[in-house]
């Protein structure tokens, strides 16, 4: 049962809007205070200003988090394709594994390392908060981090997007 319910996670794809988030509609009702991968101090409002992919992740996982950075890939390759500025956000699961230095290494093995993309830890009290306003559910078990994969927009001025679904070529949300 629980290979079934990895291989259908797996299988879904997702991006989510406002209308399938939680309680934050906004950049600035999440918390501000997170660590990159260089291990510095990463204020989230100093995104405000740039139209925002986010999602979250943890390094470890063979199953969702690699499908979800592709789809992260293709929006960049699309935003690259239309002269759109954006930034790219991972947050990571679980902040007790997955540090600085192992989102740093988890950058440099995927080539994920434009200036664009930020990969974040937290406290765990800061991620299980992130998480539920915006609607990622996550759980343990075992050694795992069991979760689905979504993918949040926020435009310009840190507004959730109210986009009904985002579709590949629907770019409602995005201040270009």
């Amino acid at each position: 049962m629980l290979a079934a319910a990895l291989v259908a996670f797996g299988l879904i794809h997702e991006v989510h809007s406002a209308s399938t988030a939680g309680a934050a509609t906004r950049l600035q009702q999440l918390p501000a205070a997170w660590r990159d991968d260089q291990g510095n101090a990463f204020d989230l409002h100093g995104l405000l200003g740039h139209n925002l992919a986010l999602t979250m992740a943890y390094a470890t996982c063979h199953r969702i988090c690699p499908l979800t950075m592709q789809q992260l890939q293709r929006l960049q390759r699309d935003f690259d394709a239309r002269g759109i500025d954006a930034q790219f956000l991972v947050i990571g699961y679980d902040p007790e594994k997955d540090d600085s230095a192992v989102w740093r290494q988890y950058r440099k093995t995927r080539h994920l390392t434009r200036s664009n993309w930020h990969f974040l830890v937290g406290t765990p009290a800061t991620v299980e908060q992130t998480a539920r306003r915006l609607g990622f559910e996550f759980w343990r078990y075992d050694e795992h981090v069991m979760h689905d994969s979504r993918i949040v927009m926020f435009d310009a001025r840190g507004n959730l997007s109210t986009a009904g679904g985002l579709a590949p070529r629907d770019r409602s949300w995005m201040t270009e």
